[in-house]
């Protein structure tokens, strides 16, 4: 029986991790779950799986919880969540919390030597070289990426050494707008951003899907957790999102993870690492249903995403982390209505372009580079 820490259960990875353990039951245990606002939900899955610790994202939501579950232990806020990271009894961490707020339950749960099952892009992105430093130094800890296309890179990689590995070839669906010019992204609303042909995601991660940021973070994360030069990691446009990530090795042999998009499947290997176990949770994809899977490379003229990602990339240090500062803001603004689709580019150019490089040392350093470009862009572009 492992023990697990849901971090971000009433999103989506979250509440499909749920489906995954209900299937499991005696294989999973939830001991704790965490919701930022969808009170009602979180109650109803405190009611189902009874976990012994929760967190949310108020302490007048959390008093509110302690009169409900006086029984249980209840934390809120950023604190609540460090605490979540750290819990003895789990033997594994899910962090599927969206932004950068999940990162030192992550650094907490690395301390305590957790497999965390990582499905937060930001954490790798913003304080990768951080985090491989602990890694280091916590070696019982372990990193399962849960990220469909990183869990498929993962899974392609299994029994060969990096040394064989020649290119990283992400794939992407191209988001609510492949296709689409310029012209045409000028004046697109947030109920059209938020139209994701194949995926049903949250609102954050649909608009970085739309703009193509996702796979820029994804570029940034492959390299964090497998250590694979930028010049050897490819981005596709593949939009029957069947096939979830290949990796082509020195010898011109091409693996790849092949499978419905559907979310319940990394999530399921990422808890069973390294066995594989069947579930009624798990869809089985009908080769015979197949039509046909294209590839093609990405229009970086009008989704300039991935190429802002590789910048960040290769300049490094405290880059990276401006890049996903800089971009969750600019999608809270236009989910807001405060900015067109197009300016979330504007936005995490200009921030990159007026940032002091800094060397990540410190998760203080992290967190403050985070609060300053937070601050700019909130100043320069958050003003109604």
């Amino acid at each position: 029986m492992k023990n697990i820490t849901i971090l971000g259960s009433t999103g989506s990875i979250g509440t499909n991790a749920l489906k995954v353990i209900k299937e499991k039951k005696d294989k999973f245990k939830v001991i704790g779950i965490s919701g930022y606002s969808n009170f009602d939900l979180l109650k109803k899955q405190i009611e189902e799986f009874q976990p012994k610790y929760i967190c949310i994202g108020s302490k007048s939501a959390a008093e509110e919880l302690k009169i409900l579950y006086p029984e249980k232990i209840i934390y809120f806020g950023d604190e609540g969540l460090k605490n979540m990271g750290a819990l003895d009894e789990a033997d594994i961490v899910l962090t599927a919390i969206s932004g950068s707020i999940g990162i030192e339950a992550t650094v907490e749960a690395i301390k305590k030597e957790k497999r965390i099952a990582l499905a937060n892009k930001e954490t790798m992105v913003a304080a990768g070289e951080y985090i491989n430093k602990l890694l280091k130094k916590y070696p019982k800890a372990e990193v399962i990426p849960v990220d469909s296309e990183h869990s498929a890179l993962f899974q392609s990689m299994q029994g060969s050494g990096k040394n064989e590995v020649k290119t990283l070839i992400i794939t992407a669906s191209g988001g609510t707008f492949r296709g689409k010019t310029l012209e045409y992204l000028k004046n697109v609303t947030v109920e059209e951003a938020l139209k994701h042909p194949n995926w049903s995601m949250g609102k954050k991660i649909t608009i970085d899907s739309s703009t193509l940021v996702n796979k820029g973070l994804e570029v940034i994360e492959a390299h964090m957790l497998f250590n694979i030069d930028y010049d050897n990691i490819e981005v596709l446009v593949h939009p029957q999102s069947i096939v979830h990530s290949m990796v082509e090795f020195v010898d011109s042999s091409i693996i790849a993870q092949i499978g419905v998009p559907d979310m319940k499947l990394p999530i399921q290997y990422a808890f069973t690492y390294p066995d594989r176990e069947a579930s009624t949770a798990l869809e089985k994809l009908n080769l015979k249903k197949l039509k046909e899977l294209t590839f093609d490379e990405i229009n970086s003229d009008v989704f300039k995403g991935v190429q802002l990602a590789f910048k960040a990339g290769r300049i490094g240090k405290s880059m990276p982390c401006v890049f996903n500062s800089a971009n969750e803001v600019a999608v809270e603004l236009f989910l807001k209505g405060k900015i067109k689709f197009l300016d979330i580019y504007e936005i995490i150019e200009s921030a990159m372009a007026q940032h002091e490089l800094k060397a990540i040392e410190t998760l203080e350093i992290i967190k403050n580079i985070d609060k300053e470009t937070r601050k700019w862009v909130y100043e320069n572009y958050g003003r109604d």
